[in-house]
């Protein structure tokens, strides 16, 4: 079990051995402190006894139902779990959620258009709407079937090949580098009279796996190819790495954990020598170029839900923000059709396709759709699976619980104690889930620990249960099974249950 710890980080030199450099700013001051800032001694004691891993499994602990604070949801369970807003945020601020709401759920219109504050899509993308990918709110799914592959789409990238490309990364101002002709993401929908850049082809390969009792298991192991590449061919040194949407929910209180928290989990040598080696990703502010710490995104990739919403905007719909400006999407020189099409800047509203209050506004609605309440917690089942959870060492990147940071922006996300189950760390999760794309710090095998919080609302919610990056886990067992690397040791432990414990495991799980 780890504990935070105090520690020297390890930056990446450009011939990419490590150094032993203290992470500092220019100016000379410690630019992620260790500690927390914004905590007294007395409250620093209360934070680290109200966060420290439970040993009694013999009842819920305190507070235990309310997964996000005081902002928790107590609504009905339902289909629309995901999509309502903080609890204690105020009247006025409810007003603000419903307006980034419509935002969040606006079909975007290609230009020109006689709706000219929605038009401008494209002209390459992947979905007309934020809630096309996170339908409600939720986790996106492979095509499986006849289905379209809306809530999943490829990044693109190459690793550097030149000492001023791997300064950029190691400076932290490239995460990667994209293809000449696609870009940073496979776009495989475009406006009329332009040719989309291709379609996402998945074949799947079972694998039985034995459990320690004797049950088979077969886990399926997907091949990824473009097909219909409408541009040419792609460079040799490009990777495809597959996304399905991640469920929006406690973006705003992720967001409020302190970076000391999260920090101090990392050990990036394996000091304790316990096999995990938990690495934060830093990665700079879109907007200003400040260097902070990732934690949105499959690898960490992203500081803060403005960035991951810009993030979007561009790459998903095509559409130019104030942060992100350019009004042609992810459409690269190579492709001259798509530069040629209009865009949807109308000068009367700004020099953007969304102006200024649209970010604000879907960030604001982001950052604050609820965390549902637990479901059955002191139930005893439940309460052996957390047990087992625990003992198998899933604890160990999946870090239950924070009290976010006093001073958060938003008063409704400051100071609550919180259990999303993640440490915000990369891991390397082994060969099977591997991609071969690095983002930034993070290799082609690490991936930030994903929060289960909401995770066992899944099927109500988006009617699947489709989990990890890709969604090739059709449930929570295979999820589990695929974990390797710093994860293997906890895999291995859930493979050894017996069928009653792996059955209480999972309805634990299932009860977050």
């Amino acid at each position: 079990m780890r504990t935070p710890k105090s520690f020297v980080f390890l930056l990446p030199a450009l011939s990419g051995a490590l150094l032993l450099t203290p992470l500092i700013a220019i100016g000379g001051d410690a630019l992620f402190p260790t500690i927390r800032t914004d905590l007294n001694p007395k409250d620093q004691k209360r934070v680290e006894s109200v966060t420290r891993p439970t040993t009694d499994f013999s009842k819920p602990e305190p507070f235990e139902t309310m997964s996000g604070g005081a902002a928790t949801s107590r609504a009905d369970v339902n289909g629309d779990a995901f999509s309502h807003f903080s609890a204690n945020i105020t009247f006025e601020e409810e007003g603000t959620f419903k307006l980034g709401n419509a935002l969040f759920t606006k079909l975007w219109v290609s230009a020109p258009s006689s709706t000219q504050a929605s038009d401008g899509l494209g002209p390459l993308f992947n979905a007309r709407a934020c809630q096309s990918c996170h339908l409600k709110d939720g986790r996106g799914h492979p095509p499986e079937g006849g289905a379209d592959a809306t809530s999943m789409f490829f990044r693109l990238a190459r690793p550097a090949r030149t000492d001023e490309e791997r300064e950029a990364v190691s400076d932290y101002w490239k995460l990667n580098f994209p293809d000449a002709i696609y870009g940073e993401q496979l776009q495989d929908l475009a406006v009329s009279g332009l040719a989309a850049e291709g379609r996402v082809q998945i074949s799947y390969q079972e694998i039985p796996v034995k459990l320690g009792d004797g049950e088979i298991v077969h886990l399926r192991k997907p091949s990824y190819s473009v097909a219909d590449l409408g541009y040419g061919a792609m460079e040799g040194d490009v990777t495809l790495s597959p996304r399905i949407a991640p469920p929006m929910i406690g973006m705003g209180l992720i967001q409020a954990i302190h970076d000391a928290d999260i920090l101090g989990l990392a050990d990036p040598g394996d000091k304790d020598g316990d096999g995990i080696s938990g690495k934060p990703a830093m990665v700079r502010d879109h907007k200003t170029g400040e260097l902070k710490l990732g934690r949105f995104g499959f690898k960490a990739q992203n500081a803060s839900v403005r960035d991951q919403s810009s993030s979007a905007f561009a790459g998903d719909l095509g559409i130019s923000t104030p942060d992100n400006p350019f009004d042609h999407g992810d459409c690269t020189k190579a492709e001259a059709a798509c530069l040629a099409m209009p865009t949807g800047v109308q000068q009367r509203l700004g020099p953007v396709e969304a102006p200024d209050p649209v970010l604000p506004l879907v960030t604001f609605y982001s950052e604050n759709l609820a965390v549902p309440a637990r479901r059955d917690i002191g139930d005893k089942t439940v309460l052996k699976g957390k047990e087992l959870f625990y003992q198998a060492g899933c604890t160990a990147c999946h870090t239950p619980k924070f009290v976010t940071n006093r001073d958060a922006s938003n008063k409704a996300q400051a100071f609550q104690l919180i259990w999303p189950y993640s440490d915000f760390l990369l891991h390397d999760m082994g060969e099977g889930l591997a991609d071969g794309q690095p983002v930034g710090v993070a290799t082609g095998s690490e991936w930030r620990t994903q929060p289960l919080w909401g995770i066992g609302l899944t099927e109500t919610v988006n009617a699947h249960t489709f989990f990890l990056h890709d969604g090739r886990a059709r449930n929570l067992t295979e999820a589990v099974l695929w974990h390797g690397g710093e994860a293997q040791k906890a895999r291995d432990a859930f493979a050894a249950l017996g069928r009653q414990d792996r059955s209480a495991l999972l309805k634990f799980l299932e009860s977050l």
